[in-house]
């Protein structure tokens, strides 16, 4: 017998199952259209549908190298730079040709001031198009960021012609010909960034940073005093001359600067380090402690401020949370002696009389090995007995 059901009530029962709670087989969703829906809400800055875009299109196609980029893209335009970074690794990982996820690394490293990475990933674009100006630009200003001046140099002369007025290169440069002792090189180009400057409030700011960063503190002074009075609201003029007037002593001169960036920057962490360390100078912890932690919120890879917090909650006589900042602090920054030392007195506070030897010898250590590379600097690095005597 034919147990086949007839085409109407096929039909029929088709009907019901969709209409009640039995589920329909539906078509699997479409990544590539997923994708163009997310790549529209990227181009019209709805940041938001575009991560869930691309996220969904990521939980389809896991390997999906676009999706990765896009998505880093996303995070780039929304600051949000460490999971930029993370999104480009990916991305990179699957398609390792791929060079614009080098520029996009290195982007993203930039931006989070970490240069020393940023750098590789600027040099393998240059490598691969000697003539691709922004990646060429800013590896060399990496390599001036991390005082590798011969470096920064080398990069950088090539493109000099097409930035000839640009005020941030003719300044990086020049610093960068100073500290390589090229003295002449670096007149051409001071002048030429007097030539292109004019009497600019900007201009003052550069000519001050430079002076500033060749130490002539006296010269620094007064071109960043013409600045902030030719623009009072020109970004980092006041921190700069703040920066000198601590280094002249003149503390509250400099806590009025730094005050005065943080009122134009509200997220300069520098300012708010140094106005914390000036107030650990002056004897006042608690807003020493609050200048602190703005700094750490908004960069918490300073070294100086959680040494900062520290040096405070040891005043305060808290050792226990003293030591956690010293922590944080040497994991930034591992060779300073004088944190070694810190922790060191504030595991003594606590008793901890093994793990305080431990630091304050590594103190010690640290700083016997600083005294020998400034005397050798100083004098030269002489030469073993034997051949200084002429013996073989």
């Amino acid at each position: 017998m034919n147990r086949a059901f007839p085409a109407g009530i096929a039909a029929l029962l088709l009907a019901l199952a969709c209409c009640a709670d039995i589920p329909c087989q539906q078509s699997p969703p479409d990544p590539k259209a997923i994708f163009e829906q997310a790549q529209r809400a990227l181009e019209s800055r709805d940041y938001t549908a575009a991560e869930q875009g691309f996220r969904a299109v990521l939980k389809i196609d896991p390997h999906s190298a676009a999706a990765y980029s896009n998505l880093g893209v996303v995070y780039m335009r929304r600051n949000e730079y460490a999971r930029a970074v993370e999104a480009f690794a990916n991305a990179k990982r699957l398609a390792p040709q791929v060079t614009g996820l080098d520029l996009n690394l290195g982007l993203a490293y930039y931006h989070q001031n970490d240069f020393a990475k940023a750098i590789p990933h600027f040099a393998l674009v240059v490598g691969s198009y000697s003539r691709h100006l922004q990646a060429r630009y800013l590896l060399g200003m990496c390599y001036f960021l991390t005082n590798d001046f011969e470096h920064a140099v080398a990069t950088l002369e090539p493109i000099r012609d097409s930035q000839k007025t640009n005020l941030d290169f003719l300044y990086v440069l020049g610093i960068a010909y100073q500290k390589l002792g090229r003295t002449e090189d670096a007149k051409q180009t001071f002048e030429q960034l007097v030539r292109v400057g004019g009497d600019s409030a900007e201009l003052h700011l550069l000519m001050g940073k430079a002076h500033l960063d060749l130490s002539q503190i006296s010269l620094a002074q007064a071109e960043l005093e013409k600045a902030v009075a030719l623009d009072p609201n020109l970004h980092f003029a006041h921190y700069n001359l703040g920066v000198v007037y601590q280094k002249q002593g003149k503390l509250a001169l400099a806590a009025d600067q730094y005050k005065l960036e943080m009122s134009l920057t509200p997220d300069d962490a520098a300012s708010a380090e140094n106005l914390g360390l000036i107030y650990l100078e002056q004897g006042d912890p608690d807003h020493a402690l609050e200048s602190f932690r703005q700094a750490l919120k908004t960069d918490p890879k300073l070294p100086k401020s959680w040494d900062g917090m520290g040096k405070v909650y040891l005043r305060k006589d808290l050792p226990e949370q003293a030591i956690p900042c010293f922590q944080r602090a040497l994991n930034l920054a591992p060779d300073s002696a004088k944190m070694h030392f810190q922790l060191g007195q504030a595991y003594l506070k606590l008793g901890q009389q093994e793990k305080a030897r431990k630091e304050i010898s590594e103190a010690g250590r640290l700083q016997a090995e600083a005294r020998k590379k400034f005397e050798e600097t100083v004098s030269g690095k002489l030469p073993p007995p034997q051949a200084a005597a002429g013996r073989p």
